[in-house]
């Protein structure tokens, strides 16, 4: 047991990272402050579906992040830069407008003034997607390629216990207090992460050109082109791109209709909440461990094809769940194995979308390579509510497995002719 422990369990408590377990936590807070909680609060207040159905476009700058993520590559900021590095300059500045935009939301009348609380939901947004870019090109040059496995679990389940706060811990708040004194909690809690980014020290940064005297062509050139022409050059990278679109689709095309399928089932709001959300953490958390574990043993690609195979298959037992019906301990179970499943792929995919990146444009580079993976996700499973209507449950979810299966075909060919595509440089 204590040989188990210091092997696989005690590398998870190194100071780096705890540091990143933190900075996903922080960058998890927001996400839902500047729409899902939000809705409530409109809701609440009196405001129109219409309108509040209009508020799911302050997410637009979660998937439009690749436009700026090269300044936070390329662009020094005065005095923070030399001050606390590139890096940990762009993460302080993004945090303080961050809280600074979050106190602003807290303070807007939903009723009085709508389009101003729009305002400050998309200054929340942005700020929030700012601070995500420098949060994963830190973690990924913090971090020496063998516990890159280890520290996408950290920020993958710092990210979710952040939205569980965000969403039940802001309603909670909001219910005891006010809106406006949740809002302001949750400001709080981004301060943390900002004494987090100064007691951390700064990665070690890559080497760049001097483009101080250069003109902005030659900057354009580097921090804008060099990051996609220089993907461009690896082996197989047009199989890599549509291997990171499709890899996650057979999972996103079931989740979309997740929520829905428990309600047709019969169960109540609070045995969803309790099972899939609370229970469904704590199992996601296990799969993301031992995820970090199979990577260490096994390596990247290996894992990558345990995990993919596991996290397809795993969608057959929700057509297990629709057969049973109305049954809490099938229902613990199907959620047990989806959320194990999911975490182990979801710990392996972003340590492998980390081990792509160059150096040099790590934040525009993984800012690129997360707005594809989120294409697969939003875009190509939008048509799963049509199919459970075609096919009905059981069937949908076998579905499910075959729109895996083209991701998986893809990792294999990627295994078997490009071995060598990974690597940080």
């Amino acid at each position: 047991m204590l040989s188990f422990f210091l092997k696989y369990l005690a590398p998870y408590f190194q100071r780096k990272l705890v540091t990143i377990l933190i900075l996903g936590f922080v960058s998890g807070l927001p996400l839902l402050l500047s729409f899902g909680t939000l809705s409530a609060w409109l809701r609440e207040a009196g405001v129109e579906r219409s309108t509040i159905g209009l508020f799911a476009l302050v997410g637009l700058p979660y998937a439009l992040k690749p436009i700026w993520a090269p300044l936070m590559d390329g662009l020094r900021l005065p005095f923070l830069t030399d001050l606390l590095g590139r890096r940990r300059a762009w993460l302080i500045a993004s945090q303080v407008m961050l809280a600074s935009a979050i106190i602003g939301l807290a303070y807007s009348d939903p009723k009085q003034a709508p389009v101003a609380m729009a305002v400050f939901a998309v200054l929340v947004a942005f700020f929030s997607a700012s601070q995500d870019i420098v949060i994963d090109a830190y973690r990924i040059e913090t971090l020496p390629d063998e516990q890159q496995g280890m520290g996408a679990a950290m920020v993958t389940y710092g990210y979710r216990g952040g939205m569980l706060v965000a969403g039940a811990g802001t309603l909670f708040l909001a219910d005891y207090w006010t809106w406006t004194h949740a809002y302001l909690v949750m400001s709080l809690l981004i301060c943390i992460g900002m004494l987090i980014v100064i007691l951390s020290p700064e990665p070690e940064a890559a080497l760049t050109p001097d483009l101080k005297n250069r003109s902005l062509r030659d900057w354009l050139m580097y921090y804008v082109v060099n990051p996609f022409s220089e993907f461009a050059t690896r082996p197989g990278w047009i199989l890599i791109i549509l291997f990171v679109v499709t890899f996650k689709l057979g999972d996103a095309f079931l989740s979309v209709m997740t929520n829905p399928f428990y309600i047709d089932l019969g169960f109540s709001k609070t045995e969803i909440a309790e099972i899939t959300k609370l229970f469904g953490v704590l199992a996601l958390g296990i799969g993301l461990f031992i995820g970090g574990i199979l990577i260490k043993r096994f390596g990247m690609l290996i894992t990558l094809v345990i995990t993919g195979i596991l996290q397809a298959a795993s969608n057959l037992i929700f057509a297990y769940q629709a057969i049973v019906g109305y049954d809490l301990t099938a229902l613990t179970l199907t959620i047990a194995v989806e959320n194990i499943t999911g975490g182990m792929g979801t710990a392996a995919f972003v340590a492998y979308l980390s081990g792509l990146t160059n150096i040099s444009f790590t934040a525009t580079q993984y800012a690129l390579l997360s707005a594809l993976m989120s294409l697969g996700r939003n875009i190509l499973s939008s048509p799963s509510g049509y199919v459970v209507d075609a096919l009905g449950w059981v069937d949908f979810f076998v579905f499910s497995v075959v729109m895996a299966l083209p991701g998986l075909f893809l990792l294999l060919i990627l295994v078997r002719w490009f071995p060598d595509h990974m690597g940080r440089k």
